[in-house]
């Protein structure tokens, strides 16, 4: 499919040229349509997936430029996200000008933002929650003639405290506004929101066929008897990224790395909880200038931004809450593109790796070696080996081996001992498996 057959406006038609969109992502081909008819929507997928523009196509498609007074409104959980999705609208205003799209944002100069509104009310609203109730609450932003409501990264909103300012959004808007709620997840926590001002919603939840993207690379590397620190680095000598992520657990973890490696010559940016509004302004617009090919961030912190053209995700250690992992590595392998994920692992994450495969990731082990990533052994080998020969332990495989050479004597009467201990053990087990199957017949057939 085109974007053509949607037959927009000729101005958004243009602007797609421009920015070189042809054919719609799944999510678009399937949403747009339900958008255009006017439906409430409830649309879940993946970050990453095409959802801004889903829904900025059918609000320019149905703007009415010569109407003074707010038509859409929409909000993101965080000033980095609502920015990027001023920036798309931006691209649709140039060719219209008479459109006039408002960036409302915390951290920014809202004197300056009372006085641009005495001028006149902006077509579509986009911002941070708080600061776009603040501009309602003093009536500078009148909100209740909007005809489209987005609630972008619902999830998001929810988990950072917001959804009590959206909520409050909501309640001044219009009774027949048009509601579109956007995540990639839809938490419980959310149904209440949804029930209060979602009319008889469209639900799509667009699959994800891979819980990642085929096209990541995931590499696997053991810190068992190596510095975290200086693995870190030592990557940094070796990769020579587009933009890499590097991922910790904690804001005390991600100054430490910064640090350390711009100690040692690596230019690198870090974003978490406790980095000032006016230095996150500035990271990202050296991120967006290619000032950077490192930053080092917190899940938090990274859900509520989206840098462009991340080629590499690091993670220094495996996240405690798992589901975040998919977030971290998602942040590359793109729109198609190739991506490499790297995991740091300690021999006590064995049992977070596992349940990691078991989501579907598949893991290719590594080693760093003589300034080179090189394949190494799968770390689990010996388990693996262990369950061959007839499901007989690793200790009386070895001592069958041995047995078969010149020993000790003695040796070979020990080795009988524990084979013969082994399979009593084997044969209590299953007694008591035939003796349980037993029961539960009996049990069966008495019920």
């Amino acid at each position: 499919m085109k974007f053509t057959e949607f037959s927009f406006k000729p101005f958004i038609c243009e602007t797609l040229q421009t920015i070189r969109f042809n054919e719609p992502t799944e999510v678009q081909e399937k949403l747009i349509p339900i958008v255009l008819r006017g439906r409430d929507l409830i649309g879940e997928s993946k970050t990453g997936s095409g959802k801004t523009h889903t829904f900025l196509l059918p609000i320019f498609e149905n703007l009415e430029p010569t109407k003074n007074e707010v038509q859409a409104v929409i909000t993101a959980p965080s000033r980095e996200l609502a920015t990027q999705i001023f920036e798309a609208a931006k691209a649709f205003v140039a060719a219209d000008s008479r459109i006039r799209v408002s960036n409302f944002v915390g951290g920014t100069d809202k004197a300056r933002q009372l006085r641009k509104l005495e001028q006149g009310q902006p077509h579509i609203v986009i911002g941070t929650p708080g600061r776009i109730l603040d501009l309602v609450g003093s009536d500078s932003l009148k909100i209740h003639t909007a005809a489209t409501f987005v609630v972008d990264e619902a999830d998001m909103t929810l988990d950072m405290g917001f959804l009590a300012d959206v909520d409050k959004i909501a309640s001044r808007l219009g009774n027949r506004v048009q509601t579109l709620v956007f995540s990639a997840t839809i938490p419980q926590k959310l149904q209440p929101f949804l029930k209060k001002y979602l009319h008889n919603p469209v639900t799509e939840k667009i699959a994800t066929k891979t819980i990642v993207s085929d096209t990541i690379d995931n590499w696997l590397i053991s810190t068992k008897g190596q510095n975290r620190n200086d693995q870190l680095l030592a990557l940094t000598k070796i990769l020579n990224p587009y933009v890499a992520m590097i991922f910790a657990n904690t804001k005390e973890r991600v100054n430490e790395i910064a640090d350390f490696l711009r100690n040692n010559g690596v230019k690198i940016a870090k974003i978490h909880g406790g980095i000032e509004p006016r230095e996150r302004k500035r990271v990202m617009s050296g991120l967006r200038n290619l000032d950077y090919q490192y930053v080092v961030a917190t899940d938090i912190a990274a859900r509520g931004i989206d840098i462009e053209g991340v080629s590499h995700v690091i993670n220094d250690e495996i996240p405690k809450d798992l589901t975040f992992f998919v977030h971290r590595v998602g942040r590359t392998g793109r729109n198609g593109l190739s991506g490499t994920a790297i995991t740091l692992y300690a021999p006590s994450d064995d049992s977070a790796i596992v349940e990691i495969e078991k989501m579907g990731v598949e893991f290719v082990p590594k080693v760093i070696k003589k300034g080179e990533i090189v394949d190494t052994y799968d770390r689990a080998r010996r388990e693996k080996r262990a369950k061959t020969n007839d499901g007989m332990s690793g200790n009386v495989k070895g001592l069958l081996a041995k047995g078969k050479k010149h020993v000790k004597p003695g040796y070979k009467r020990n080795a009988r001992w524990v084979m013969e201990e082994e399979n009593k053990k084997r044969r209590r087990a299953e007694k008591t498996k035939t003796a349980r199957k037993k029961r539960e017949a009996r049990k069966a057939s008495n019920s």
